[in-house]
């Protein structure tokens, strides 16, 4: 199909399918921060692991590193919940100064510390934390395999990775339905098509550059390329478990919809219909 028409399609469909609620455009309207809408939203990030623990169980006086924590409005959910401390790391500098700011609005400036680094390389010592929350982070971070394994090397003996993410091939697995309401558009139309249309729809809100910046990035050849993502799939996921010799104490995958669930256990269409990869890891699972 020509780029041209593509892209005109994709905008076209936005007419036929609902917008979903997206943060971005909550904070856009006034409506919510980002970090309020990850606070609110806060109970949601931690469901999928509540057939195994509480949250008081997960948190409760433990040491907490939030990984890819955005505006850390999830982080200081964590902190309602009985956390000691909790740090949020992103890669996204403009997050400090919102998650800080809704840290002292909550109270919980002690006990949350916000560290813009790479989570492939952090600045702490081994064996740091009780609790180590990956929450729709591996999809994300352009190297999942060292930062799992940074992870580990930050985790507490007896303490736990708690992973969950949506795969690459779920409905909205590229990651622009803030503007783009077509389900599973990545697998109708070139990336091209997707990332033009992306700019068109976003160039005249209040932060369009801002999210071009975040989605749109460009290799040493020139071209433009979904930087947003890794496009991480199940496949993907249980390889990267098994070249760090993990075997998972938890692992689920959750069907979109109660009626998809026989889809998602098919292996020609579990990527396209699996909701969220669950993953729970613990340091004595970790073979050197």
């Amino acid at each position: 199909m020509p780029y041209a028409i593509s892209k005109a399609l994709i905008k076209l469909t936005n007419k036929i399918f609902p917008a979903v609620q997206h943060p971005f455009n909550l904070a856009n309207d006034g409506s919510k921060t980002y970090a309020e809408w990850q606070f609110e939203k806060g109970a949601d990030t931690i469901a999928c692991y509540q057939e195994l623990y509480s949250g008081e169980e997960m948190f409760a006086g433990k040491d907490v590193l939030d990984m890819g924590c955005g505006a850390a409005g999830k982080s200081l959910y964590y902190i309602s919940l009985g956390a000691r401390s909790v740090t949020g790391v992103d890669i996204v500098e403009h997050y400090a100064e919102e998650a800080n700011a809704f840290a002292a609005q909550l109270g919980y400036a002690d006990k949350f510390t916000f560290v813009c680094a790479s989570a492939t390389e952090l600045p702490f010592a081994d064996n740091s934390f009780d609790v180590i929350i990956m929450n729709d982070f591996m999809e994300h971070v352009a190297d999942p395999e060292a930062a799992l394994a940074e992870a580990l090397r930050l985790l507490k003996p007896g303490g736990g990775i708690f992973i969950n993410f949506p795969p690459y091939y779920h409905p909205s697995g590229a990651h622009m339905s803030d503007v783009i309401n077509l389900p599973w558009a990545h697998l109708f139309f070139s990336e091209r098509a997707l990332l033009a249309a992306y700019r068109d729809l976003v160039k005249d809100l209040p932060d369009g550059e801002e999210r071009i910046a975040l989605r749109i990035h460009t290799d040493a050849n020139g071209r433009e390329y979904l930087g947003y993502i890794n496009k991480m799939t199940l496949k993907k996921f249980h390889r990267i478990l098994e070249r760090l010799g993990i075997t998972p104490q938890y692992y689920k995958e959750l069907p979109l919809r109660r009626y998809f669930a026989p889809l998602a256990h098919l292996p020609l269409f579990k990527e396209m219909f699996v909701k969220m990869a669950v993953c729970v890891i613990g340091k004595n699972t970790h073979q050197d």
